[in-house]
């Protein structure tokens, strides 16, 4: 049994080796179903920290929020003030998505590559993708600000009117949508066929946290608008 499991782990295809199993010019003689197995045999452990990673980051914060507007956890850390604690969150979603970006190029490079696209595409596209999804990340974060941007609604800071300017009036969710951009330009970048499928599952993942997100926060704000409406009756 133990020579067997031996004989298996020498046997593990290595990415470089299936790396040059399937350079261009050998893809097109190989069954579809042959190159699946292929990329499923040499999933690394950091291609599935990855995963989790991306999932855990949007779902994380969600419960944390909620958790905030109903217990106020984190503005008690900081003794009531719930400006400090909604920077202290910021804090740590940022770091997380550095961490997160991190285990995602890790992932990458320990996997196959493989051209996706020909040149000067292969460099032009994931340039352009990159540049317009940090566009779409930076300018909402400069039109929301730090306690509109990093869920600063769920510690009773609320803004005073929706933010209707670039780049809200091109896209209902840029931060989403832009952040889902760099993952596919990366994974152009690097020509790592596996990163497009990544990509794919963070839009899914994005899609799904919005479902949750989306209408919490309008009931937040459909509260306030009746508070206020019930104080301008009173007067």
């Amino acid at each position: 049994m133990l020579q067997c499991d031996k004989r298996s782990e020498n046997h593990k295809p290595h990415p470089q080796k299936v790396e040059k199993l399937l350079l261009a010019e050998n893809v097109s003689s190989l069954p579809t179903i042959v190159i699946v197995l292929v990329f499923l045999a040499v999933v690394e452990q950091s291609l599935w920290i990855s995963v989790f990673s991306i999932a855990f980051n949007p779902t994380a914060w969600n419960i944390v929020a909620r958790n905030e507007y109903r217990n106020k956890t984190i503005t008690r850390l900081f003794g009531g003030n719930a400006r400090y604690g909604c920077y202290f969150l910021a804090i740590c979603i940022f770091f997380a998505g550095i961490i997160r970006d991190t285990l995602y190029e890790r992932a990458l490079n320990e996997q196959p590559r493989q051209q996706i696209l020909p040149q000067p595409y292969a460099t032009v596209v994931p340039a352009i993708l990159f540049l317009l999804g940090q566009t779409f990340v930076l300018t909402s974060t400069w039109a929301l600000g730090v306690t509109g941007t990093f869920l600063g609604d769920y510690f009773g800071i609320l803004m005073d009117h929706r933010v209707e300017g670039f780049p809200f009036n091109v896209l209902r969710d840029p931060m989403y949508v832009g952040s889902t951009m760099c993952f596919a330009a990366g994974a152009l970048w690097y020509e790592r066929p596996v990163g497009l499928l990544i990509t794919l599952y963070v839009y899914i993942v994005y899609v799904i946290a919005l479902r949750f997100e989306g209408p919490f926060t309008d009931m937040i704000y459909s509260k306030r608008a009746a508070q206020t409406s019930e104080s301008k009756k009173e007067l």
